[in-house]
């Protein structure tokens, strides 16, 4: 359930980011034309004080849209029935430039259309430009017109459009990192928070899990004090018995978590032998047969060949069968297991069934994960610090074998174990 929120949170933040970059984007692509198309006004407003400083056009009422043209994005070529000296051209330029700002570099050319060639060329620095003069190797393109004009080049339009657009470039990825910024602050606190919940389960799964025996076992030592109970010998072997299980049983939960923290973070070492399954079975039944007479619990096994051997750690795969009984005593009211072996071409397998409360479909991808238990709300009737299942799966998988699980709430529940023949 948490780790589900962790995913949604961090899935809504990146969704969020997702949007804000596309609407930057857009706002930036639209910041971008409207830069683009003050440039070019500003362009066709130094043009038109160029016509009337220079005197170029011998018919002053035509339309100034007919006498312009814009061939493509750097280029503007208007129409010149008088050709002015360089010199004069080139002061004007600058000067319409500075006050219309227009403060990038351009090259300048007059176009004969006699001559079919350009008689002059220039290259106007800007005072503010930070480019260099590398465009004045540029030769200008003809285009095909039948008429004089005079060629205007930006060759860094784009980047003096760009440079204009530094507010909002700067301001939109100083936005951006800042909400990666806090979507990985969120993530972060999340997932310090469903630590911490985790490790606050953890407590209490293991208070509740040495409650009960420490206080059995105090309570049985408190009678083994008595002066009279060397007179009680039927009395004396009972407690005696009793202190001897709880402290297997909290040995064996000592030993299931130092094996959890040894091998956390790398595979667990086996030592593969011939090992007896029908043997291997019934040692892992002797080792639960306290809770099976505790239970009343009704035990079947089905062996499909007495004399099967396979190659596997015994200590470790005991243990392993040893988890799956043990779970399937704790989680019946009125226990019957059926324990399974058999084979096929590629594998060997073990079974364990019972008749339980089950496993939800939503929580079974969940139960391999060490500390995981199925939410019970504040209920602790079932003890145990989601260790069991965590460590049969690292076994299995150090066999490189995998694990099988059919559950129906309110059935029961079969894991299998399948062992590579090999």
């Amino acid at each position: 359930m948490r780790s589900s929120i962790l995913r949604w949170l961090v899935l809504c933040a990146t969704v969020l980011i997702a949007l804000i970059v596309i609407v930057q984007l857009y706002w930036l692509k639209k910041v971008y034309s409207l830069e683009k198309k003050q440039f070019n006004n500003n362009v066709v407003k130094s043009i038109r004080g160029l016509f009337e400083d220079l005197q170029m056009n011998d018919n002053p009422a035509m339309n100034l849209k007919d006498l312009i043209d814009n061939p493509s994005d750097d280029y503007f070529l208007f129409k010149a029935d008088t050709i002015p000296q360089k010199d004069s051209l080139t002061k004007y330029v600058v000067r319409e430039f500075e006050y219309f700002n227009v403060l990038t570099d351009c090259k300048i050319g007059a176009y004969s259309s006699v001559d079919k060639m350009y008689i002059y060329e220039e290259f106007v620095t800007s005072p503010a430009s930070s480019y260099g003069v590398q465009a004045t190797a540029i030769d200008l393109p003809v285009f095909t017109q039948k008429f004089d004009h005079i060629m205007l080049y930006f060759p860094h339009r784009s980047k003096y459009i760009l440079g204009e657009m530094n507010f909002w470039i700067i301001s939109s990825a100083a936005l951006v990192m800042a909400l990666i910024g806090l979507a990985v602050s969120l993530f972060y606190f999340y997932r310090q928070k469903f630590l911490a919940e985790i490790q606050k389960d953890f407590v209490n799964n293991f208070t509740h899990e040495f409650k009960t025996p420490l206080a059995v076992m105090k309570i049985a030592s408190d009678v083994l004090a008595q002066e009279n109970i060397v007179q009680q010998p039927d009395r004396l072997q009972r407690y005696a018995e009793i202190i001897r299980d709880q402290t297997g049983h909290l040995q064996g939960q000592v030993e299931r978590l130092l094996k959890a923290s040894a091998t956390k973070n790398k595979r667990l070492p086996l030592e593969k032998e011939s090992v007896n399954a029908c043997q291997l079975i019934e040692q892992a039944l002797n080792k639960v047969q306290p809770l099976v007479e505790q239970k009343n619990a009704r035990v079947d096994i089905i062996v499909e060949d007495a004399k099967t051997q396979i190659h596997a750690d015994q200590a470790h795969l005991e243990l392993a069968v040893v988890n799956l009984l043990e779970n399937a005593l704790k989680y019946s009211e009125d226990p019957h297991i059926v324990v399974e072996t058999g084979k096929n071409e590629m594998d060997f397998f073990i079974s364990v069934k019972d008749n339980g409360i089950g496993i939800e479909k939503k929580y079974q991808k969940n139960i391999f994960k060490e500390f995981y238990r199925i939410p019970t709300g504040n209920i602790h009737n079932v003890k145990g610090f989601g260790l069991g299942l965590n460590f049969v799966k690292r076994i299995i998988d150090a066999h490189d074998g995998k694990i099988v699980v059919n559950s129906l709430p309110g059935i029961g529940t079969e894991f299998k174990l399948f062992i590579p023949n090999n």
